[in-house]
């Protein structure tokens, strides 16, 4: 039977069985914002069939040992459950980390792609499902310019109010499209409003990702203007900071503006934007 033709439960079964197989092979296995906001664009469960594999010459980045990219998710031990999600990178240096929500979208996501790779700077994209299936082009070229892929669940429900179950398939869906895509299973999960709960951080590890949450919201959700998203990231900068913006669930042209002036500010002020590392401590 072909994987595409399996249940979601059969699938996570047989991947959870290579992981725990291959950790006893080697003797090494691993033992916010509240629900305020409008619902994100393109709310619903849009159906959409998993999309072949496709093979992919890597990129000269993704040759690279870059933090978050690692062996395929049978390959690599899983994370600990934790109790609480990641605020901030650790250490002193003058480094910080960009991430986008909720897309990616084809009216903003390229500018903030061109801006990136302008500036050599790579960041994470917490993609809903529903908004990647249909534009896997956008997770190709993501990954292909060294980026993280995050899973934000299919349809950015409030993981609070869903039993396991659905919690469940609005994960393993979502992270069945971008390993569709890139050929790369997310290493990162980003719970929609920031709304954790211990289903969450469990299903979360199931699946291999570590949960991110965020140090700095530019609440450009809420559409405040460029240069209210540039001073609330100038506000924020520091040590590990993790900035939240977003490249769809709304008007984000100030969110693609903001990226232009802030961006190259940071780097000019000494900043260096980098990749959490995966299974932090």
């Amino acid at each position: 039977m072909k994987d595409d033709q399996l249940t979601p439960g059969r699938r996570v079964l047989l991947r959870a069985a290579a992981v725990l197989g291959l950790g006893a092979a080697s003797g090494c296995a691993d033992t916010d914002r509240p629900a305020a906001r409008g619902a994100t664009a393109g709310a619903g469960t849009a159906a959409g069939g998993p999309q072949a594999a496709r093979a992919r010459k890597p990129s000269a980045y993704r040759l690279q040992p870059m933090a978050g990219y690692g062996p395929p998710r049978a390959g690599r031990a899983l994370p600990r459950v934790r109790k609480a999600p990641i605020l901030r990178m650790p250490g002193r240096d003058r480094s910080m980390v960009l991430t986008f929500d909720d897309g990616p979208d084809p009216r903003y996501t390229p500018h903030i792609l061109r801006t990136l790779r302008r500036h050599d700077v790579r960041a994470v994209f917490f993609v809903c499902g529903e908004m990647a299936v249909d534009n896997s082009d956008l997770l190709r070229e993501m990954a292909d310019d060294g980026h993280l892929i995050g899973n934000h669940t299919w349809s950015h429900p409030l993981l609070t109010r869903l039993g396991r179950a659905p919690m469940r398939e609005q994960i393993e869906r979502t992270c069945d499209v971008i390993e569709d895509a890139t050929g790369e299973y997310p290493a990162w999960f980003r719970a929609p409003y920031g709304a954790w709960n211990r289903n969450a951080f469990q299903l979360g590890a199931e699946f291999g990702m570590e949960p991110l949450a965020w140090t700095v919201d530019t609440l450009d959700w809420t559409e405040p203007g460029a240069r209210t998203i540039v001073r609330r990231v100038r506000a924020g900068a520091g040590p590990g900071v993790v900035v939240l913006s977003h490249d769809a669930g709304g008007d984000r042209s100030g969110s693609v503006e903001a990226l232009r002036d802030y961006l190259p500010e940071l780097l000019d002020s000494g900043y260096r934007m980098t990749l959490p590392s995966h299974y932090m401590t």
